[in-house]
């Protein structure tokens, strides 16, 4: 397949998921594109620094915001997969400057993957001051085939704002583990969020991990999960309190269907600073009885009813 037509699939898959494909040719918008381990598409813009390395298997790409500069418009990340069969491996090193400000959007398009892994690796710097906001959404084929590794390690430096987002909700997942690890130093804010619908015989694990190392801290570690038909389902979502008046809060709920779905969630506290406050809620449940029977009285049908509430969930 040659660049145009890789090019071609990853842009018509990437709106599906409801991107602007334009977005990748606007010379305003920095943007880079990633199939296999080719870097397709890059636009650089005043102060970013995108810089790619590509490998055997795959591609790696350093990232910097410079110091004071605010991106105006979302940076676009897309990285693909066109084969039936294959491996990639993405590294990403981000590095937000002092008091930058920058949001990302990236896309994962793996719409014809039969028998595939992608491992993914973020390594997050951001700076005192600074503001990073990264929004991570798949699309997988329908076979239930891919395997989706992906750790991110960042470090959220005094008084400085990170929010990572990672959805997979449209298509099938195969099997997947996300592990985030958030370093928040001293008043720093940090927010983890993953959602996720599994079906079939999909796998899903998911850890996410807060360490408040700094006075004044504060980090979210959220989790919505849908688990239908044979889908298995593990969470587990840690905080450590490690210094005063840092607070954190984990929340996981979990949503399940199907008689032979299999779902836990652990959550994990500890304290090495008596000034610091952890709280948690969980839940595990059949989607609401009463919400059901409140939207078939509207004339939905069972399946319907249960459908608009899972999209609700996972919005």
């Amino acid at each position: 397949m040659d660049v145009r037509k890789e090019f071609e699939t990853i842009v018509k898959t990437a709106e599906k998921l409801g991107t602007d494909a334009s977005k990748f040719m606007d010379k305003r918008i920095a943007s880079i594109i990633i199939s296999g381990n080719k870097v397709i598409g890059l636009n650089n813009v005043s102060g970013l620094k995108l810089v790619p390395t590509t490998f055997e298997d795959g591609v790696q790409v350093d990232m910097e915001i410079e110091e004071g500069v605010e991106i105006p418009l979302p940076i676009h990340v897309c990285t693909g997969f066109v084969e039936k069969k294959g491996y990639q491996r993405v590294i990403f090193n981000i590095r937000v400057r002092k008091n930058a400000r920058v949001k990302f959007i990236a896309h994962c398009v793996f719409p014809q993957a039969e028998e595939f892994t992608h491992n993914a690796v973020s390594n997050v710097i951001v700076e005192s001051g600074a503001i990073m906001e990264y929004y991570d959404e798949h699309y997988h084929s329908d076979l239930g085939t891919i395997t989706l590794n992906t750790t991110t390690n960042a470090i959220v430096e005094s008084d400085a704002v990170y929010k990572n987002t990672f959805h997979l909700t449209k298509t099938r997942v195969g099997k997947l583990n996300v592990i985030m690890n958030l370093e928040l130093k001293e008043n720093a804010v940090g927010e983890l969020i993953s959602k996720v619908k599994g079906s079939k015989d999909d796998e899903v694990y998911i850890n996410e991990v807060v360490h408040l190392n700094g006075e004044h801290s504060r980090g979210l570690a959220k989790t919505v999960v849908v688990g239908l038909d044979e889908s298995k389902v593990n969470v587990l979502n840690e905080a450590y309190g490690n210094a005063p008046y840092s607070r954190a809060h984990i929340s996981c709920e979990e949503i399940t269907k199907g008689e032979k779905v299999v779902v836990s969630t652990t959550p994990v506290l500890k304290i090495t600073n008596d000034l610091a406050e952890l709280t948690h809620e969980a839940s595990i449940g059949r989607v609401s009885e009463k919400q059901l029977e409140t939207l078939m009285a509207k004339g939905l049908t069972e399946e319907e009813a249960t459908d608009l509430i899972i999209k609700g969930l996972l919005l």
